[in-house]
């Protein structure tokens, strides 16, 4: 029997190559002869620079950057193995986790640690940029980063704006003279699954900034600010790019990146698909059965996360597939209906998150031997 094993990390709780080596060892109890095949696998969101690294026998790197809160942060990004492309999650250096709930505030939060992040990129001598820019803690449409990259963002005066949406609202011009020369021999490709214009009431501001820190209250401010910025974008490169679809991704950092960096956005899954190769697993390979898995199955498992486009791939190819969950959701009975031959939940009756959480190797592994094999 051959079994390809493919899951998304457990977000706060296991990555997933920790779970592949879970899997694989419950599957070795019961089927001790069995080929396996290890594929730890993202979306582009958490754990994509990790998968990525280690499908492409790449190398990880560290660097020191500015939060969005001006502390110092360690972020790692990865070196994928042409030495060419590296990958990087914005959430490693401008991430809402890093921000305690009661101190969010999108008016002063910076995404400067991005660009810095970037810089890192640049300085191992890569010429293709990854971006996974999701789980954001900002919405000041990039402005930090463009300035660590050496963008002129000023104001009225001709004096540099300040941090966040606060300093964004004083922007009157943008210079792109200054910008790092290495970025234009950089091509930027950029994992998002979120369609959301700059701004309106499915832009960044709307959708996203109450989840920031934002007041009901502010939403209408803030949006205002991503207008002017859009404009002043548009402006200065001379296509329109406000309207694009994923421009309000990342608090409007997705229309900074395709205006001012060239930056092709993608769907995540797409981008981990083919640097992984796992649909050309399927066909190679030829498995006969795919386990697949992420935290929480519901209803945003329909918009592109790993599990549901894993289980669709599998079954266009005739392959059987399951998933392992931390959780359902509300939703997560359509997602089950993706492809999916059975659904294994951790958190059974009885069994608490705080637990599921803290025990999820073990609670795998019981999931594991109730795979019909």
């Amino acid at each position: 029997m051959k079994i390809l094993i493919a899951p998304d990390s457990f977000k706060g709780s296991a990555s997933s190559r920790e779970l592949c080596s879970v899997i694989e060892t419950a599957l070795r109890k019961r089927v001790p002869d069995a080929e396996i095949i290890r594929l730890p696998m993202a979306d582009g969101g958490e754990g994509t620079v990790e998968a990525l690294v280690l499908a492409s026998k790449g190398r990880f790197c560290t660097a020191t950057v500015e939060g969005p809160l001006f502390e110092p942060e360690q972020a790692v990004f990865g070196v994928l193995g042409d030495e060419k492309t590296a990958v990087l999650e914005m959430a490693a250096a401008s991430g809402l986790p890093m921000i305690p709930r009661e101190k969010r505030n999108p008016f002063h939060t910076t995404s400067r640690g991005t660009g810095q992040l970037i810089r890192a990129a640049l300085d191992e001598g890569c010429t293709h940029l990854i971006m996974g820019i999701g789980g954001s803690a900002t919405n000041d449409g990039g402005a930090g980063m463009l300035q660590a990259l050496g963008f002129s963002l000023l104001d009225s005066t001709g004096q540099p704006i300040g941090p966040g949406a606060d300093g964004l609202s004083q922007l009157a011009r943008l210079e792109t003279a200054g910008a790092d020369p290495r970025l234009g021999d950089c091509r930027f490709t950029v994992a998002c699954d979120v369609d959301s214009p700059l701004c309106g009431s499915k832009g960044a501001s709307a959708v996203f900034g109450p989840q920031k820190g934002a007041r009901p209250e502010d939403v209408p401010v803030l949006d205002g600010i991503l207008h002017r910025f859009g404009a002043l974008l548009e402006q200065t490169v001379g296509k329109r790019v406000a309207e694009a679809p994923g421009a309000g991704a990342a608090g409007g950092m997705g229309a900074a990146l395709m205006a001012l960096l060239g930056a092709e956005l993608r769907p995540g899954f797409s981008i981990v698909n083919e640097i992984t190769g796992y649909e050309k697993l399927l066909k190679t390979a030829r498995p006969d059965l795919v386990i697949t898995g992420e935290g929480q199955m519901n209803a945003q498992s329909l918009m592109g996360k790993l599990p549901v486009e894993v289980a669709r791939l599998a079954h266009r190819n005739g392959v059987r597939c399951v998933a392992i969950v931390g959780s359902r959701g509300e939703g997560a009975e359509r997602a089950a209906q993706c492809g999916f031959s059975a659904v294994y939940e951790l958190m059974e009756k009885g069994v608490t998150l705080e637990y599921s959480m803290t025990h999820t190797a073990e609670l795998v592994e019981k999931a594991v031997s109730r795979i019909a094999l």
